[in-house]
């Protein structure tokens, strides 16, 4: 399943996806892992969970990250769910480029067997209807 946290910048989109992912860790049956697009809240999660930083593998533009997306869950298939803050710098893309985005990633989580949550820095006003299905 995903679910997408909206909210423009400074709404709290970042304190709830932390708050979130540290919940998680009593519930998951799997592994819970965090991506971001620098180090700055490492030290706000809980030591269970996952910190990945993006930028140290030089994740820009939406097929990159699909990919790296794609082989995060390859590797481990113990992941029960994923936490993805700043998800409009790391994929830098187009409305239509972030269409096919989702419609990928909603295939890739389905096998996946697994939950993404994702905070996206808009209006939910200024979102495809496509994409403002996963609002929560």
């Amino acid at each position: 399943m995903i679910q997408i946290i909206f909210g423009k910048k400074g709404s709290g989109k970042t304190k709830r996806i932390l708050d979130m992912a540290n919940a998680s860790v009593n519930e998951a049956k799997g592994n819970v892992l965090f991506v971001d697009d620098d180090r700055r809240y490492t030290l706000s999660l809980k030591p269970q969970v996952r910190f990945i930083d993006a930028s140290e593998y030089a994740v820009k533009g939406v097929e990159p990250f699909y990919g790296f997306l794609a082989g995060i869950l390859a590797g481990n298939y113990d992941i029960s769910v994923v936490y993805i803050d700043a998800f409009l710098k790391l994929v830098n893309a187009t409305e239509e480029q972030l269409i096919a985005f989702f419609a990928k990633l909603e295939r890739l989580v389905e096998s996946a067997n697994c939950d993404i949550v994702i905070s996206y820095s808009e209006d939910t006003a200024n979102v495809p209807e496509c994409i403002r299905k996963y609002q929560i």
